[in-house]
Protein backbone atom coordinates (compact mmCIF):
# COMPACT_ATOMS: atom_id res chain seq x y z
CA UNK A 1 0.00 0.00 0.00
CA UNK A 2 1.33 3.43 -0.76
CA UNK A 3 1.58 5.93 1.93
CA UNK A 4 -0.24 8.36 2.91
CA UNK A 5 2.50 11.08 3.38
CA UNK A 6 3.64 13.63 1.07
CA UNK A 7 0.41 13.47 -1.58
CA UNK A 8 -1.48 15.82 -3.00
CA UNK A 9 -5.01 14.60 -3.47
CA UNK A 10 -5.57 18.11 -5.92
CA UNK A 11 -3.23 16.99 -8.65
CA UNK A 12 -4.21 15.91 -11.26
CA UNK A 13 -1.85 12.65 -12.45
CA UNK A 14 -1.82 10.60 -15.90
CA UNK A 15 -0.38 7.78 -16.18
CA UNK A 16 0.39 5.85 -19.87
CA UNK A 17 1.35 2.55 -20.14
CA UNK A 18 -0.10 -0.62 -17.48
CA UNK A 19 2.06 -3.28 -18.12
CA UNK A 20 3.37 -5.38 -14.74
CA UNK A 21 4.90 -2.42 -13.67
CA UNK A 22 2.77 0.59 -14.67
CA UNK A 23 -0.22 -0.81 -13.08
CA UNK A 24 0.58 -1.24 -9.97
CA UNK A 25 1.98 2.30 -9.70
CA UNK A 26 -1.12 3.56 -10.93
CA UNK A 27 -2.80 1.82 -8.41
CA UNK A 28 -0.49 3.48 -5.63
CA UNK A 29 -0.99 6.81 -6.72
CA UNK A 30 -4.80 6.50 -6.90
CA UNK A 31 -5.29 4.55 -3.31
CA UNK A 32 -2.36 7.89 -1.91
CA UNK A 33 -5.53 10.12 -3.21
CA UNK A 34 -4.06 11.38 -6.21
CA UNK A 35 -6.46 12.28 -9.33
CA UNK A 36 -5.25 9.73 -11.73
CA UNK A 37 -6.72 9.24 -15.23
CA UNK A 38 -4.86 6.35 -17.34
CA UNK A 39 -4.27 5.55 -20.83
CA UNK A 40 -2.83 2.13 -22.38
CA UNK A 41 -2.92 1.04 -25.73
CA UNK A 42 -5.21 -1.64 -25.21
CA UNK A 43 -7.90 -0.51 -23.44
CA UNK A 44 -8.30 -4.10 -21.14
CA UNK A 45 -6.00 -3.12 -18.40
CA UNK A 46 -7.04 0.69 -17.83
CA UNK A 47 -10.71 -1.30 -17.65
CA UNK A 48 -9.76 -3.89 -15.10
CA UNK A 49 -7.44 -1.56 -13.10
CA UNK A 50 -10.74 0.71 -13.16
CA UNK A 51 -12.62 -1.87 -11.41
CA UNK A 52 -9.99 -1.97 -8.59
CA UNK A 53 -9.34 1.62 -7.93
CA UNK A 54 -10.80 5.09 -8.34
CA UNK A 55 -8.99 5.91 -11.91
CA UNK A 56 -10.78 7.71 -14.83
CA UNK A 57 -9.88 6.40 -18.35
CA UNK A 58 -8.59 8.40 -21.11
CA UNK A 59 -9.77 7.28 -25.02
CA UNK A 60 -6.53 9.17 -26.52
CA UNK A 61 -3.41 10.51 -25.40
CA UNK A 62 -4.00 14.16 -26.11
CA UNK A 63 -7.26 13.81 -23.57
CA UNK A 64 -5.01 12.28 -20.77
CA UNK A 65 -2.33 15.58 -21.57
CA UNK A 66 -5.49 17.64 -21.54
CA UNK A 67 -6.71 16.50 -18.11
CA UNK A 68 -3.38 16.04 -16.54
CA UNK A 69 -0.88 18.79 -14.89
CA UNK A 70 1.60 15.68 -14.44
CA UNK A 71 2.11 12.70 -16.67
CA UNK A 72 3.88 9.31 -15.07
CA UNK A 73 4.85 6.81 -18.18
CA UNK A 74 5.85 3.28 -17.81
CA UNK A 75 6.52 2.11 -21.57
CA UNK A 76 8.40 -1.61 -22.28
CA UNK A 77 10.96 0.05 -25.09
CA UNK A 78 12.11 3.14 -27.53
CA UNK A 79 9.63 2.25 -29.89
CA UNK A 80 6.93 2.27 -27.70
CA UNK A 81 8.43 5.60 -25.93
CA UNK A 82 8.92 7.46 -29.04
CA UNK A 83 5.15 6.57 -30.36
CA UNK A 84 3.50 7.86 -27.23
CA UNK A 85 5.77 11.05 -26.64
CA UNK A 86 6.99 12.32 -29.81
CA UNK A 87 4.31 10.98 -32.42
CA UNK A 88 1.03 11.94 -34.05
CA UNK A 89 -1.05 12.98 -31.02
CA UNK A 90 1.61 12.28 -28.63
CA UNK A 91 1.99 13.67 -25.25
CA UNK A 92 4.62 16.08 -25.74
CA UNK A 93 2.46 17.90 -28.68
CA UNK A 94 -0.68 17.72 -26.73
CA UNK A 95 -2.03 20.41 -24.72
CA UNK A 96 -2.04 20.31 -21.06
CA UNK A 97 0.48 18.30 -18.96
CA UNK A 98 3.55 20.65 -18.23
CA UNK A 99 5.24 17.89 -16.77
CA UNK A 100 5.87 14.58 -18.48
CA UNK A 101 8.01 11.85 -16.75
CA UNK A 102 9.08 8.27 -18.21
CA UNK A 103 9.55 6.23 -15.40
CA UNK A 104 10.41 2.99 -17.93
CA UNK A 105 13.75 1.57 -19.37
CA UNK A 106 14.58 3.27 -22.56
CA UNK A 107 17.92 4.76 -24.38
CA UNK A 108 19.73 7.61 -23.23
CA UNK A 109 19.83 8.62 -26.64
CA UNK A 110 16.41 9.13 -27.08
CA UNK A 111 15.99 10.65 -23.40
CA UNK A 112 17.69 13.76 -25.25
CA UNK A 113 15.35 13.92 -28.27
CA UNK A 114 12.18 13.87 -25.90
CA UNK A 115 13.67 16.26 -23.60
CA UNK A 116 14.81 18.86 -26.51
CA UNK A 117 11.30 18.55 -27.87
CA UNK A 118 9.25 18.55 -24.73
CA UNK A 119 11.45 21.85 -23.73
CA UNK A 120 11.08 23.53 -26.83
CA UNK A 121 6.94 23.41 -26.55
CA UNK A 122 7.69 24.84 -22.82
CA UNK A 123 7.43 21.66 -20.94
CA UNK A 124 9.47 20.07 -18.49
CA UNK A 125 10.74 16.14 -19.22
CA UNK A 126 12.43 14.19 -16.63
CA UNK A 127 13.85 10.17 -16.87
CA UNK A 128 13.12 8.47 -14.36
CA UNK A 129 13.58 4.82 -14.48
CA UNK A 130 12.64 2.54 -11.53
CA UNK A 131 14.53 -0.29 -9.68
CA UNK A 132 12.49 -3.17 -8.10
CA UNK A 133 10.39 -5.88 -9.65
CA UNK A 134 6.56 -6.34 -9.50
CA UNK A 135 6.22 -7.00 -5.79
CA UNK A 136 8.22 -3.98 -4.78
CA UNK A 137 6.02 -1.52 -7.23
CA UNK A 138 3.16 -3.40 -5.57
CA UNK A 139 4.14 -2.71 -2.52
CA UNK A 140 5.19 0.98 -3.58
CA UNK A 141 9.29 0.37 -2.47
CA UNK A 142 10.15 1.30 -5.55
CA UNK A 143 14.14 3.06 -6.29
CA UNK A 144 13.29 6.33 -8.82
CA UNK A 145 16.92 6.98 -10.76
CA UNK A 146 16.30 10.83 -11.45
CA UNK A 147 17.98 12.67 -14.28
CA UNK A 148 17.96 15.89 -12.88
CA UNK A 149 17.77 17.70 -9.88
CA UNK A 150 15.08 17.73 -7.36
CA UNK A 151 14.90 21.53 -7.35
CA UNK A 152 13.62 21.65 -10.76
CA UNK A 153 10.61 19.45 -9.94
CA UNK A 154 8.95 20.39 -6.82
CA UNK A 155 5.50 18.77 -8.06
CA UNK A 156 6.81 15.57 -8.06
CA UNK A 157 8.16 14.14 -4.66
CA UNK A 158 4.68 13.48 -3.46
CA UNK A 159 4.15 11.15 -6.84
CA UNK A 160 7.90 9.62 -6.14
CA UNK A 161 6.55 9.28 -2.71
CA UNK A 162 3.12 7.50 -3.32
CA UNK A 163 5.40 4.80 -5.32
CA UNK A 164 9.20 4.81 -4.23
CA UNK A 165 10.93 4.04 -1.26
CA UNK A 166 13.76 6.39 -2.26
CA UNK A 167 14.71 8.54 -4.97
CA UNK A 168 18.24 9.42 -6.13
CA UNK A 169 18.45 12.64 -7.90
CA UNK A 170 21.41 12.60 -10.61
CA UNK A 171 21.69 15.56 -11.89
CA UNK A 172 21.63 16.23 -15.37
CA UNK A 173 18.98 15.12 -18.03
CA UNK A 174 19.18 11.58 -19.21
CA UNK A 175 21.95 10.17 -16.18
CA UNK A 176 18.34 8.24 -14.89
CA UNK A 177 18.86 6.41 -17.72
CA UNK A 178 22.09 5.76 -18.37
CA UNK A 179 22.01 4.51 -14.17
CA UNK A 180 19.08 2.36 -15.37
CA UNK A 181 20.84 0.39 -17.56
CA UNK A 182 23.99 -0.17 -15.41
CA UNK A 183 22.01 -1.61 -13.03
CA UNK A 184 19.98 -3.62 -15.17
CA UNK A 185 23.44 -4.85 -16.74
CA UNK A 186 24.35 -5.78 -13.26
CA UNK A 187 21.24 -7.77 -12.58
CA UNK A 188 20.77 -9.81 -15.72
CA UNK A 189 24.73 -10.69 -14.89
CA UNK A 190 23.93 -11.88 -11.22
CA UNK A 191 20.94 -14.06 -13.16
CA UNK A 192 23.29 -15.16 -15.73
CA UNK A 193 26.15 -16.38 -13.28
CA UNK A 194 23.54 -17.57 -10.48
CA UNK A 195 21.82 -19.83 -13.19
CA UNK A 196 25.25 -21.78 -14.16
CA UNK A 197 26.14 -21.50 -10.08
CA UNK A 198 22.66 -23.52 -9.90
CA UNK A 199 22.96 -25.54 -12.91
CA UNK A 200 27.06 -26.80 -11.46
CA UNK A 201 25.88 -27.54 -7.98
CA UNK A 202 22.73 -29.67 -9.53
CA UNK A 203 24.85 -31.43 -11.99
CA UNK A 204 27.12 -32.39 -8.91
CA UNK A 205 24.31 -33.66 -6.98
CA UNK A 206 23.66 -31.09 -4.83
CA UNK A 207 19.90 -30.02 -4.12
CA UNK A 208 19.16 -27.13 -6.10
CA UNK A 209 17.18 -25.45 -2.68
CA UNK A 210 20.26 -26.18 -0.43
CA UNK A 211 22.82 -24.62 -3.03
CA UNK A 212 20.40 -21.73 -3.35
CA UNK A 213 20.51 -21.61 0.88
CA UNK A 214 24.47 -21.65 0.23
CA UNK A 215 24.37 -18.89 -2.27
CA UNK A 216 21.63 -16.68 -0.19
CA UNK A 217 24.08 -17.10 3.14
CA UNK A 218 27.34 -16.26 1.29
CA UNK A 219 29.26 -13.62 0.39
CA UNK A 220 27.78 -13.38 -3.50
CA UNK A 221 24.47 -12.56 -1.85
CA UNK A 222 22.62 -9.66 -3.20
CA UNK A 223 18.97 -8.33 -2.72
CA UNK A 224 17.07 -9.83 -6.11
CA UNK A 225 18.57 -13.60 -5.07
CA UNK A 226 16.02 -13.74 -1.89
CA UNK A 227 12.91 -12.31 -3.50
CA UNK A 228 13.01 -14.21 -6.94
CA UNK A 229 14.26 -17.07 -5.13
CA UNK A 230 10.67 -18.81 -5.62
CA UNK A 231 10.81 -18.09 -9.86
CA UNK A 232 14.49 -19.67 -9.50
CA UNK A 233 13.22 -22.79 -7.92
CA UNK A 234 10.13 -23.12 -9.39
CA UNK A 235 9.34 -20.93 -12.30
CA UNK A 236 6.16 -22.26 -13.16
CA UNK A 237 4.32 -21.98 -10.54
CA UNK A 238 5.02 -18.42 -10.50
CA UNK A 239 3.57 -15.06 -12.25
CA UNK A 240 6.18 -13.43 -14.97
CA UNK A 241 8.10 -10.98 -13.44
CA UNK A 242 10.20 -9.31 -15.95
CA UNK A 243 11.02 -11.40 -19.31
CA UNK A 244 14.02 -12.56 -21.22
CA UNK A 245 13.17 -10.39 -24.00
CA UNK A 246 13.22 -7.44 -21.89
CA UNK A 247 16.25 -8.46 -20.46
CA UNK A 248 17.76 -8.87 -23.81
CA UNK A 249 16.74 -5.45 -24.34
CA UNK A 250 18.19 -3.51 -21.55
CA UNK A 251 21.22 -5.43 -21.79
CA UNK A 252 21.70 -4.53 -25.71
CA UNK A 253 20.70 -1.20 -24.96
CA UNK A 254 24.07 -0.82 -22.25
CA UNK A 255 26.43 -2.39 -25.00
CA UNK A 256 25.12 0.16 -27.63
CA UNK A 257 26.13 2.84 -24.41
CA UNK A 258 29.47 1.30 -23.98
CA UNK A 259 30.28 1.44 -27.92
CA UNK A 260 30.23 5.06 -27.94
CA UNK A 261 31.38 5.58 -24.99
CA UNK A 262 34.13 3.47 -25.37
CA UNK A 263 34.12 1.63 -22.63
CA UNK A 264 34.70 -2.62 -22.76
CA UNK A 265 32.05 -4.90 -21.23
CA UNK A 266 33.39 -8.82 -22.44
CA UNK A 267 31.04 -10.19 -19.51
CA UNK A 268 27.74 -8.23 -20.56
CA UNK A 269 28.65 -9.33 -24.04
CA UNK A 270 28.52 -12.67 -22.77
CA UNK A 271 24.74 -12.27 -21.02
CA UNK A 272 23.74 -11.04 -24.09
CA UNK A 273 24.87 -14.04 -26.12
CA UNK A 274 22.77 -16.29 -24.02
CA UNK A 275 19.80 -14.12 -23.72
CA UNK A 276 19.35 -13.98 -26.91
CA UNK A 277 19.89 -17.78 -27.48
CA UNK A 278 17.52 -18.53 -24.76
CA UNK A 279 14.88 -16.03 -27.05
CA UNK A 280 15.84 -18.04 -30.08
CA UNK A 281 14.80 -21.22 -28.41
CA UNK A 282 11.48 -19.97 -27.06
CA UNK A 283 12.13 -18.45 -23.70
CA UNK A 284 11.44 -14.98 -24.96
CA UNK A 285 8.05 -14.46 -22.47
CA UNK A 286 9.34 -16.08 -19.90
CA UNK A 287 10.90 -14.67 -16.36
CA UNK A 288 13.98 -14.14 -16.69
CA UNK A 289 14.67 -16.93 -14.00
CA UNK A 290 14.20 -19.61 -16.82
CA UNK A 291 17.75 -18.74 -17.57
CA UNK A 292 18.51 -21.47 -15.01
CA UNK A 293 16.41 -23.94 -17.13
CA UNK A 294 18.31 -22.99 -20.34
CA UNK A 295 21.14 -23.36 -18.84
CA UNK A 296 20.72 -26.54 -17.69
CA UNK A 297 19.83 -27.83 -20.41
CA UNK A 298 22.61 -26.92 -22.47
CA UNK A 299 25.69 -28.26 -23.53
CA UNK A 300 29.08 -27.22 -23.96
Amino acid sequence: MAPAARTRPDMRLGFAGLGRMGTRMAANAARAGFDVMVWNRSPEPAARLATEVPVGIAASLGELAARSAVIVSMLANDEAARAVHLGDGGLVASGGAECIVEMGTISPELVTGIAAEASARGKRFLDAPVSGATQAAADAQLLVMAGGREAGYPDLPPVFGAMARKVIWLGQSGQGAVMKLAVNMLIHGINQTLSEALALAGRCGIDEALAFDVVESSAAAAPMLSYRRPLYLDEAAHPVSFTVDLAAKDVGLALDLARRHGVSMPQTRATLDVLDAACRAGFSGRDMASILTFMKEARP
